[in-house]
């Protein structure tokens, strides 16, 4: 989605062979561009590369002026608008649109309307900005350069002391950067757990033709959409549509509609793959769900085992218990990932996917069960949530369950604007924090999609109101990155991305513990 493209021929190269030492201590280098009209010129020495406009992943809390993130060849990439650096407005890119990529301590990209040339200037032509009447304040100007040619005047930028102007946590990311790497490594503290925690469970809920059921959330590993494109595997039973590849692993899938003998139903966008362990042998398979509904906290005394007289049917061994919700007006089936595959015939598909693929994906496969077998510590598990286009990651040991939002919430009067109200969670009154309007970001109107994400940290309850839930995510820790620091609240809130090259993502990965650092002092009012 946001991987950039280079433009063949445009990377900036070192001085022609044909310059003599004599010309490199009289001459220099310049790359020269063009913003609404006016023309301006940056160091050679300073423009790493020269790309076309890519797609960005925008950043909530940073100045206007900046684009958003991209990634350029597994760099986590910040790119900032010219023209609304130098206060004018922005325009849509167009073929002529470039982006000049600088090194100032980090990578910093700045769109341009047009890459004119890349030019030597004798020094002799270049004059003090201060005793030349231009557009652009003299002190963000390091000369220019007159009669070049039918270009007129050009303005060399001092574009260091330009974008760290706007963007003053990138000067202070360089004097911190070991101690902010430090930080942005650090993991999310738990909270001690309470006696009532002790007496409660947590499940996944889901659908499966306009059917309720959850599996226990130590189960599932991770919750994904379903891929375009599922592998069949010959010979295998009929509940498995095939398999499927999942961060170099073959993951065999099995439809729930076809496990009970549900009526088939068409792709939709709302499908979603629970990864599902079985067992401690290591053995992983996708569930595919119609939609995943929330995460629920349930009390241990409103689970009751199946009644006798089913339990004892063999067909229906997969259903270990019942979940009573709403005073009963509320029944969810619960499901036992052991009891629900048969283990052979899983098996016995994994194997001839395989042979099918021969032996370079066996070997592939083998790496990839030692690595889940042994190397969980080199992962990180997420809740990942929608904001408009973008997509955010919490820790989701920070996580307490996830629930619909509800119909009527309790207004609170003389509270923020972001504060929604409050609403009853099981005896607790939680407050609720609206977060596209903690992000500055436009109102959305009350929908079936939305979530009320609820954190707990230090025995403090919030809900975060979220455009949607997309997944429950394990992200290599090599993935992750500091986040470019560009403003000093993005830099509190912001600390990492997850750069996600292959499946074309990048997660903007949020602190839990700021977010409720600087909801709770205003939410304390409820």
């Amino acid at each position: 989605m946001y991987q950039s493209k280079i433009v063949p021929g445009e990377v900036a190269g070192p001085a022609p062979e044909s310059m003599t030492p004599g010309d490199l201590r009289t001459s220099r280098q310049f790359t020269i561009f063009t913003v609404e009209g006016e023309t301006f010129a940056v160091s050679l020495d300073e423009v790493k590369e020269i790309i076309r406009m890519p797609d960005v992943v925008r950043v909530p809390l940073a100045p206007e002026s900046l684009e958003g993130l991209t990634n350029l060849r597994g760099t986590v990439l910040p790119i900032v608008n010219t023209r609304s650096l130098f206060g004018s407005e922005p325009v849509a890119p167009d073929d002529a649109t470039r982006v000049v990529i600088l090194d100032h301590g980090q990578p910093i990209g700045i769109v341009v309307d047009r890459v004119v040339s890349v030019v030597t200037i004798e020094t002799s032509r270049i004059e003090d900005a201060a005793s030349v009447e231009t557009s652009v304040r003299s002190e963000l100007l390091r000369g220019v350069i007159k009669d070049q040619g039918e270009l007129g005047l050009v303005m060399i930028l001092d574009s260091g002391r330009l974008i760290e102007q706007e963007f003053e946590a990138l000067a202070l990311a360089r004097s911190e950067a070991s101690d902010i790497g430090a930080t942005a490594n650090a993991g999310v503290p738990h909270s001690e757990a309470s006696d009532t925690a002790q007496d409660e469970i947590q499940l996944v809920s889901f659908e499966v033709a306009g059917q309720e059921y959850a599996l226990p959330i130590h189960s599932v590993r991770e919750i994904v959409q379903l891929p375009e494109n599922v592998t069949r595997v010959p010979r295998a039973a009929p509940s498995v549509m095939g398999v499927i590849s999942l961060r170099d692993r073959l993951l065999p899938v099995v439809c729930l509609r076809r496990l009970f003998g549900l009526p088939a139903a068409e792709r939709a966008d709302h499908n979603r793959v629970a990864v599902v362990s079985i067992g401690d042998g290591g053995l992983i398979v996708g569930v595919v769900l119609d939609r995943v509904n929330e995460v629920l906290r349930v009390r241990r005394g409103g689970i009751d085992a199946m009644p006798p007289m089913l339990a004892e049917n063999a067909d229906l061994s997969e259903f270990s218990a019942i979940c009573r919700l709403d005073g009963g007006k509320r029944l969810v089936s619960i499901l036992s990932a052991e009891a629900m595959f048969d283990r052979r015939a899983i098996e016995g598909a994994l194997e001839s996917a395989i042979e099918a693929a021969g032996g370079e994906t066996m070997a592939i496969s083998a790496t990839s069960h030692a690595r889940a077998a042994g190397g969980t510590g080199e992962e990180e598990q997420f809740v990942v949530f929608r904001l408009m286009d973008e997509e955010f990651g919490v820790d989701i040991a920070a996580v307490q369950e996830i629930v619909r939002v509800p119909e009527d919430l309790a207004k609170v009067p003389r509270t923020e604007d972001y504060i929604r109200g409050v609403m009853n969670l099981r005896g607790a009154v939680i407050p609720l924090i609206d977060q596209r309007a903690r992000f500055n970001l436009p109102a959305l109107d009350d929908n079936d999609r939305q979530r009320i994400v609820v954190f707990t940290m230090g025995g403090v309850q919030t809900g975060f109101i979220v455009d949607s839930v997309s997944e429950v995510m394990r992200i290599r820790r090599d993935l992750i990155k500091p986040a470019p620091e560009i403003s000093d609240r993005q830099r509190r809130m912001i600390r990492r991305v997850a750069n996600l090259p292959e499946a074309r993502r990048m997660i903007l990965l949020l602190d839990a513990e700021q977010m409720l650092a600087t909801a709770v002092p205003a939410a304390e009012a409820a």
